[in-house]
């Protein structure tokens, strides 16, 4: 969400057809404290949503319909207290917390227009009195009814392929993990593929390296290397050039490189459950290196045992089972290096590790391009509201 304050009126040509009105004369503050529940009377069978600090939670509710909060035709606008996030609801609804707070529109005028043009203004970062603060120091632009109706119309719609989008890709990923638990485990076996798996040692697999050492704070951000960044390492099964920073190497200095194909780690974790996450480097860049919170692995042979398979499988359940195990510590998890050449691994030949890696991989493409395509779609929405909500383009002839 836009975190900037806009309170610039409409252009100066449409102020006939677009009132300029302050925040009393279009919203009114409805009462939500009557309509609160604890959270122990949650039921995962009842029949109305409960709503939270302006999160749509789709927890039952049973026998106390006498808190539910009958939304207005026109719906309602709810902000959480301690969260940026605002909504525009249509439903009946429960509320499952303090801090929720309501707010509609007054008069001729459409409550979801407006809540548009209140995401295009922006939030300020916390507190719903900082919230109600704002919105009545800014000023709003109001259109004619049928006018308010066409712009809500449009930007619902691009809403709706948004949310459509977001499940599509919700039950992309559903389906690799289905994928993951079957293939990396060997339950389920690709056509071709019938050989039996065999027990490995990561020692005899390959062997480890450490990231930079030696480093201070003046080195980071400049100089002609480059280093793989931590988050670059633990949320990317492929890492490439986007998930790396500038380091300063001098020449000659003793420094492991990184190198395409080789698998690298985080060694360290706030989680047990993010510990060990494996990344495969997927190009070759000069002058690449590793931070310093993770290491490196470098296969012995590629013809034997595939560096894209083993960054999956250390991602699967097993390989997520088996790092959790290996975590040591309390506040900070950490792995022994020697205990992770130790692992025994009961993986398939090369040519079917190949052949799971590449399906898994095909599946991250396909996740990535609907990501990519979402993301548009959420820009173009963001240039429609800048257009629409100023009354630079109109979708209503002006009088």
């Amino acid at each position: 969400m836009n975190n900037t304050t806009t309170h610039s009126p409409v252009p100066q040509r449409f102020r006939e057809a677009w009132e300029i009105k302050p925040f009393e004369e279009v919203f009114q503050r409805l009462n939500g404290k009557s309509h609160q529940v604890p959270a122990s009377e949650y039921n995962a069978h009842g029949l109305h949503p409960v709503i939270d600090q302006g999160q749509i939670f789709i927890v039952a509710f049973s026998n106390r319909t006498d808190k539910l909060f009958k939304c207005p035709a026109d719906g309602v606008i709810v902000f959480g207290d301690h969260t940026r996030v605002v909504k525009y609801v249509t439903m009946d609804f429960l509320i499952g917390a303090d801090g929720t707070q309501l707010l509609a529109t007054q008069g001729s005028n459409v409550t979801q227009f407006f809540f548009y043009q209140l995401l295009a203004k922006g939030i300020p970062d916390t507190g719903y009195n900082r919230h109600f603060k704002f919105l009545k120091e800014a000023t709003w632009a109001v259109p004619t009814l049928a006018e308010q109706r066409a712009i809500a119309e449009v930007l619902s719609d691009v809403d709706s392929l948004l949310d459509a989008s977001d499940a599509l890709i919700a039950k992309k990923r559903a389906v690799k993990h289905a994928a993951m638990q079957q293939l990396l485990t060997g339950d389920t076996r690709l056509s071709g593929f019938s050989g039996e798996w065999k027990k490995t040692r990561m020692g005899r697999i390959g062997a480890t390296y450490s990231g930079l050492s030696g480093k201070s704070k003046v080195d980071f951000g400049g100089g002609t290397a480059r280093y793989v960044t931590f988050l670059g390492v633990l949320e990317n099964v492929i890492v490439d050039a986007r998930h790396t920073e500038r380091v300063h190497v001098a020449p000659g200095e003793s420094q492991n490189a990184v190198l395409v194909g080789d698998l690298l780690f985080n060694g360290s974790s706030e989680t047990p459950g993010d510990l060990a996450m494996g990344a495969m480097v997927g190009e070759q860049l000069d002058n690449l290196y590793l931070n310093s919170f993770c290491f490196g692995f470098r296969v012995h042979d590629e013809n034997e045992h595939d560096a894209l398979f083993l960054a999956y499988f250390f991602r699967g359940a097993v390989g997520r089972a088996t790092m959790n195990a290996l975590a040591q510590g309390a506040t900070r998890y950490n792995l022994s290096k020697s205990q992770f050449l130790a692992l025994e691994l009961s993986i398939p030949p090369c040519d079917e590790q190949r052949a799971i890696a590449a399906v898994l991989s095909d599946m991250d493409a396909e996740i990535e391009a609907l990501e990519r395509r979402r993301d548009k779609v959420r820009a173009i929405k963001q240039g429609m509201m800048q257009e629409l909500l100023t009354g630079r383009v109109r979708l209503v002839k002006s009088a």
